[in-house]
């Protein structure tokens, strides 16, 4: 399996709206938001991945809470790390229990097939094209920054990497707006992009 970890709630919810993970172990007691904030945000904004919660505290009214609030099982420490494995597998034969596609007005970004399209037409994009693509409609209707799309895209720093998000807003704009009457990715100057069906 790749792995990859948060160290506090803020990073889980930044790294599971960016990536399409197929499973997460989400403990409870992280620092800043509690996991079972970062559950209840994750679901609020589609995000379908299945979600194993880990707990110290095991009482029936714990479990029934994270499982109200969007976990698909639940597992209350101490543990076997053979059962946690046993478990995270069953999670990824089950899989997510909702189509894995984001769509904002007429543009339709499958994730599960890695394609997107607008009005019907698929439009070819490269990987990191893709990529920026959905993290914006992750994003719809607000603005985000140069320094957030370094981050999450790029996963560097944003040090002098603006002309390099500059261009690859302008590829995604000849693809995604430019065939099409109404425009989608707006600039917000001095701030970053939003996208979205009106500026």
């Amino acid at each position: 399996m790749a792995v990859d970890t948060a160290t506090d709630g803020e990073q889980a919810v930044d790294a599971a709206l960016v990536t399409s993970y197929d499973a997460i172990v989400l403990d409870l007691m992280l620092p800043g938001r509690s996991g079972l904030d970062v559950l209840r945000e994750l679901r609020a904004r589609g995000r379908a991945s299945p979600v194993l919660v880990l707990t110290a505290r095991d009482g029936i009214e714990d479990r029934v809470r994270g499982l109200d609030a969007g976990a698909d099982d639940y597992l209350a420490k101490p543990f076997a790390f053979a059962e946690l494995l046993a478990r995270v597998r069953a999670l990824l034969r089950r899989g997510p229990s909702r189509p894995s596609a984001i769509r904002v007005a007429d543009l339709t970004i499958d994730l599960s097939r890695h394609s997107a399209s607008r009005a019907g037409r698929r439009l070819e994009l490269t990987a990191k094209e893709f990529a920026l693509l959905e993290y914006l409609a992750r994003h719809a209707g607000e603005v985000v920054t140069r320094t957030m799309i370094a981050e999450h895209v790029w996963n560097i720093d944003f040090d002098n990497f603006s002309n390099v998000i500059d261009v690859y807003i302008r590829y995604l704009r000849r693809k995604v707006d430019d065939p099409f009457e109404e425009k989608l990715i707006h600039t917000r100057r001095g701030v970053g992009y939003v996208l979205g069906a009106s500026s």
